[in-house]
Parts: C-alpha cells; sequence; structure tokens
C-alpha cells in the first residue's frame, strides 16, 4: 500500500492531499492565510487530515457490481431479462376466425417475453388425415401472417411433434387446449401426448360458439339462399356447380318464397283494416288464411308439376341423343 505523496509549502506546514475531497469549485477556492497566521496547526487539524488521507493499491482490481438477483418466486426462465420463451401453437386454421385469433393471444400472453411460433400443416397432410378443407395452404400461411400475435409462420407443420421438431426450432413450450385429439395417423393417441408426458404443454382454452366446423354448418343450412344469391349477382350455374334442373328449382322456390312473403304482408295490411271496420279479425283471419294456404299449395303443385315435366323432357332428350349416336356408331361399324 502506498500512500498519497504531498506537497507542503515552506512557509505552511504539511498538509496531506485528498482527491475525493476536491469535489466542487468551492473546495478549490481555499483562502491563503497570512505567514504570521500559519506557524501553528492545531492538533485537532492534523488529525483530522490525517484521517482524510486516502489510500490506493495500484494492484487491486475495482470492485464489480453485484449482480442482480430475481425476485423471490420467479423462476429465471420467465424474467423479463432473460431469452424470450419460444411458444409453439400449430393447427390447420382453414376458414381463420376470431376463435383462432384469441387461442393465439393466449399463447403469445402465456408468458411475460413471448416470442410465438405457429406452425399450420399443409394441404397434402391436412386432406389425408383430416379431410378437405376451404381454403388453400398458401392461404391459410397468409392469413396467419397478418395476425399480431404471431412473431413466425412455419409451413408444412408435421401432424404430430416430436423431439427433433422441439430441438430444431428451439422450442419451449407448446400450447394448445387441453382436449384429447385422436392422432389419426397412428403415432400416438393424442396428438400433444408426448408434448405433454416431457413437461412442455401449456393450455389455452377454447372460443366457444366459433369454430371452422361451425362456419361450415351454417352455409350448408343455408344453402339455397347463397347459391341463389350468386346466381342473380351473375354467376352462372356452371361456376356454382349446380345443374340445370336445379338451378330452375331454385328460382321457383324463390318466386314462392317472395310471394309469401307478399302474401304475409297484405295478410297484415287487411288485418288492420278489418280491425278498423269493426268486424270480427280473428275470423277473418282464420278465412283469409285458408283462401291463401289453398292458393299456394296449388302453385306449389303446379310447380312440382311443371318440374317433374321438365325433368322427364331433359332425360327424354338425352335417351334420343343416346339413341342417335348409337345408330351412327352401328352405321360405321357395318361399313
Amino acid at each position: 500500500m502506498l500512500p498519497v505523496v504531498t506537497f507542503p509549502r515552506p512557509s505552511e506546514p504539511p498538509v496531506p492531499f485528498s482527491p475525493l475531497s476536491l469535489s466542487t469549485d468551492q473546495d478549490l477556492a481555499v483562502p491563503m492565510k497570512p505567514a504570521e497566521d500559519t506557524a501553528a496547526v492545531p492538533e485537532a487539524a492534523a488529525s483530522a487530515a490525517a484521517q482524510q488521507t486516502v489510500w490506493y493499491d495500484p494492484m487491486s482490481s475495482p470492485q464489480a457490481p453485484k449482480e442482480q438477483q430475481p425476485a423471490a418466486g420467479t423462476s429465471p426462465s420467465v424474467s423479463s431479462d432473460a431469452r424470450p420463451l419460444r411458444v409453439y401453437a400449430d393447427g390447420i386454421y382453414d376458414l381463420f376466425h376470431f376463435g383462432h385469433a384469441r387461442a393465439l393471444e393466449q399463447a403469445k400472453k402465456s408468458f411475460p417475453n413471448t416470442y410465438l411460433l405457429v406452425g399450420c400443416c399443409s394441404d397434402e397432410i391436412t386432406h389425408m388425415y383430416k379431410g378437405k378443407t376451404v381454403m388453400t395452404e398458401d392461404e391459410r400461411y397468409e392469413s396467419l401472417r397478418h395476425c399480431k400475435w404471431v412473431d413466425e409462420v412455419i409451413p408444412d407443420a408435421p401432424w404430430v411433434i416430436n423431439q427433433e421438431f422441439i430441438d430444431k426450432h428451439n422450442i419451449d413450450y407448446v400450447a394448445h387446449d387441453a382436449l384429447p385429439y385422436a392422432d389419426t395417423s397412428g403415432a400416438a393417441n393424442d396428438v400433444y401426448e408426448f408434448v405433454k408426458a416431457i413437461g412442455k404443454f401449456k393450455e389455452t382454452k377454447r372460443t366457444e360458439g366459433i369454430s371452422t366446423s361451425d362456419i361450415i354448418m351454417r352455409i350448408l343450412k343455408d344453402y339455397n339462399q347463397y347459391i341463389m344469391r350468386n346466381l342473380t349477382r351473375g354467376y352462372s350455374r356452371k361456376d356454382l356447380g349446380v345443374s340445370y334442373v336445379k338451378e330452375k328449382q331454385l328460382r321457383v322456390n324463390m318466386g314462392i318464397s317472395k310471394l309469401r312473403e307478399k302474401v304475409k304482408e297484405h295478410q297484415e295490411k287487411f288485418h288492420s283494416a278489418a280491425k278498423i271496420a269493426g268486424s270480427n279479425p280473428v275470423e277473418w283471419m282464420e278465412n283469409a288464411d285458408r283462401w291463401i294456404v289453398g292458393f299456394l299449395e296449388k302453385f306449389e303443385e303446379g310447380c312440382h308439376m311443371m318440374e317433374t315435366a321438365i325433368k322427364d323432357r331433359i332425360q327424354e332428350g338425352l335417351k334420343r341423343q343416346g339413341r342417335s349416336e348409337s345408330n351412327l356408331s352401328g352405321e360405321d361399324s357395318d361399313s
């Protein structure tokens, strides 16, 4: 240990120099004392100066700051200072809807610092194990890329997750709802059986009342209405995959539906008129209903007969065409 060197003036007693005492300009501005006043220095001042002497060891290294420890009860793997946890979610994501988005939001918010990877299965593997999709694989990939919770999309994701896939993408957790999903590929009883066994499964909650299957069922339930809507918008029956007879039937049914709406509208008007006239509205409406129902039954019966006649004529035309083609082929063989 080496003491700090001081340089006393000839007319003054030695005063130890401390670098720590020179903190401000005010400390530097020390007034000069006359020579006669500096002859004697009190012992208290000398002892105070001795206490302010700083010793410096050139061989010592500066003390490093203490490492900040995570708060009690907090896992280092989920602290905000650590790397983002890589959470993986997978699915088909056909007809992407808010139920999908909410599940991905839960996966993204499952930890304070999360990097969300979303795997989407290809058309080939989906059609093999689940069935036909409405959207193509490229459309499903692009839908996921536009979800704000998704950090990365992994195309052509595997149907069942294994250790090799987890190591390849450095996955910490797999997020999905806890319902068991039968593995149609035959690799396991549950698609997420392996992930649950190794403790990397993070449960999310499903959104009730919305799913891809529900949306498809709604469309199928009102299939005829959607077909007619597209026909009126300019789509041809070939574009919609509808036969000629089916198209005519839908147009007739649409006409009947419009007629029913008109009749119902007039019923309400007649009811109001009868009430104003003071007659018995209940009896009058019952008679009117019988007349209208009878008319509609006759009208629908006529439409059904017309539809049957159209089918018969088409079938007869096809039979004639088949006979003529067979006759021509027979003549060619004779020649």
